[in-house]
């Protein structure tokens, strides 16, 4: 059964002692299967982001001994920073990242806020998908008037706390409240700019958040407050739903900012909201420097963030996923305040399991050398998937040099669609090459399994059968895919940029040679299996696509042949 996972992303009302910032952190590694990702502090919000992530029960341990350190660590009452606040650990959302529900998530959120208030001593407030009621859902009505608010809060009619005590003796005059929810992923974003107004920062903020200004009569900054029927002032929406932001100026850097919490990346996706940003503040004779993210990204967000600009540039979308990241990390200005490295900002690459080591990870050097080991793998099936991964990568080069030709600019997209779906069977077959090897090592694992009873012989038997038949569709597969792959070889030796025809030539004999290459291992597997019809079924089909490869392989050629007498 497959992990369900969490994600823990604790604000801390410190960022500027590092020594008390580690502590608070270290708690979360001291519950075994909890993955500390990153501590993000910030000097003029006096503020640190720390996420981490595991499964929800030692998640929700870890949140417990943070908020705890935090408590005795953290005094509100000297606490200054730019930021909203109103506790020593000001906020504790839980978000979901696999096999996991946000109904689930909130019940987790509902457990460690019952936990904290009761053993902690801290009033706690439920937010966003934990909510109590719909008005705490907005965390800006749970928050408001902040720490220096909480007093008269925690009496107000409506306004206890959902756990924890109501009355702001010694005790919570210093740790202060938690907010603590369940909600989807947030981006922290805040974009640069070369002014120190925090005034025009925040005119830019009003035009892009969803809660937008408030109407006026007459002078849209001084006028009248327009009022509803219920007397209440009438808001002019901002651009994006799901899109909370402020001005601010930062002491640090010298400079005013638009600072964002992006709560919907589908209806607010970051290049959007940095690009409307640059709009307002060109109309106010302000320009946008860059832009930082605060904590961890999906991946998404970022390669989502390339495509937009490539297509502004209109460039191939087909090229590798770290030329894709770069790209968006330039076109946000991602790195004008501080370096930008992906491997600390991007959530999936820090979930990578750093202790698997993966052939494709290596030099090419050192990849040929333990191929030509004692070592029985890497083998013929990860050579074969590997030289069909060179082929379709040559036809994807030259998909995207056609794309980006002189003169071929009304041709950009088609050619961007061929690279694109390239990289798609590149990826296909990079991943096939340590999966053939991975399945040759199922079968050395089920030899390996005990004999001595009956029991055990029947067990060990269905385990080689089953690892046998695995690696048997594992080359088959590498065959269907570099033989699907030789459609971008075709239609480059059709349209592609004649001075890489030769490219194109040698693209189409890796691909065979990959499908024929994995045609001999699917053939010894086969071989191997107790169930004959299936292994002459899969055979069946490894000779289709043989063929098939090799007639596509003639096709390609011929056409390569007549490009080249024609130049």
């Amino acid at each position: 059964m497959e992990k369900r996972l969490i994600e823990c992303v604790p604000n801390i009302s410190e960022g500027r002692d590092l020594d008390k910032i580690n502590e608070i952190a270290r708690q979360v590694e001291t519950v075994e299967g909890v993955k500390l990702l990153d501590v993000d502090p910030g000097k003029a919000t006096n503020r640190t982001v720390i996420t981490f992530v595991g499964e929800p029960e030692q998640v929700v341990e870890a949140a417990y001994r943070l908020i705890k350190k935090a408590k005795e660590l953290i005094d509100m009452r000297y606490h200054k920073g730019e930021h909203p606040r109103f506790g020593a650990t000001d906020v504790c959302p839980l978000v979901p990242i696999a096999n996991i529900s946000m109904e689930e998530t909130a019940e987790y959120a509902h457990k460690l806020g019952e936990r904290v208030g009761k053993e902690l001593h801290i009033p706690v407030y439920f937010y966003e998908n934990a909510a109590t009621e719909e008005k705490r859902r907005n965390l800006a009505n749970v928050r408001a008037g902040e720490y220096e608010a909480l007093p008269d809060k925690l009496q107000k009619p409506g306004w206890q706390p959902d756990f924890g005590p109501d009355t702001f003796d010694d005790e919570v005059a210093k740790s202060g409240a938690i907010a603590i929810s369940a909600r989807d992923f947030l981006v922290a974003y805040n974009v640069n700019l070369n002014t120190t107004s925090t005034r025009r920062a925040n005119a830019i903020a009003f035009d892009i958040r969803e809660a937008g200004r408030i109407k006026r009569e007459g002078n849209p900054l001084t006028g009248k407050k327009v009022l509803d029927e219920h007397g209440k002032p009438v808001r002019i929406p901002g651009k994006f739903k799901g899109v909370k932001g402020i001005g601010w100026f930062i002491e640090e850097y010298g400079i005013a900012q638009v600072s964002y919490n992006i709560t919907d990346i589908k209806a607010a996706p970051v290049h959007l909201v940095f690009d409307e940003t640059v709009k307002s503040a060109d109309k106010r004779g302000v320009r946008v420097t860059g832009s930082e993210i605060i904590g961890l990204v999906p991946k998404k967000v970022l390669l989502d963030a390339a495509d937009y600009f490539l297509t502004k540039q209109q460039r191939s979308l087909g090229i590798s996923e770290s030329e894709k990241i770069l790209i968006a990390v330039k076109s946000l200005g991602a790195d004008d305040l501080k370096p930008f490295n992906p491997k600390e900002k991007i959530i999936e690459y820090l979930l990578e399991d750093e202790a698997e080591s993966k052939l494709v990870d290596l030099s090419l050097k050192d990849f040929a050398d333990l191929t030509a080991s004692e070592a029985p793998a890497p083998g013929g099936g990860s050579i074969a998937a590997y030289t069909a991964a060179l082929g379709v990568a040559l036809g994807t080069m030259v998909a995207n040099l056609s794309s980006h030709k002189r003169g071929w600019d009304d041709k950009w997209a088609y050619y961007s669609g061929w690279a694109v779906k390239g990289q798609k069977f590149k990826e296909t077959l990079m991943h096939l090459v340590d999966e053939d090897t991975n399945a040759f090592n199922k079968i050395m694992d089920a030899f390996k399994l005990p004999k001595k009873t009956e029991e055990d012989k029947k067990v060990r038997a269905e385990a080689i059968e089953a690892a046998t038949l695995y690696a048997t569709e594992i080359p088959l597969k590498v065959m269907q895919t570099a033989y699907d792959s030789m459609e971008i070889m075709q239609e480059m030796a059709q349209t592609g940029l004649p001075a890489s025809i030769s490219d194109v030539a040698v693209g189409a004999m890796a691909a065979r040679t990959g499908v024929y290459g994995a045609y001999y291992n699917v053939k010894i597997n086969a071989a191997s299996l107790k169930n004959k019809e299936k292994a002459q079924e899969l055979l069946d089909m490894a000779g289709q696509i043989l063929q098939a490869a090799q007639d596509k392989e003639k096709e390609i050629l011929a056409l390569v042949d007549e490009k080249m007498k024609m130049q």
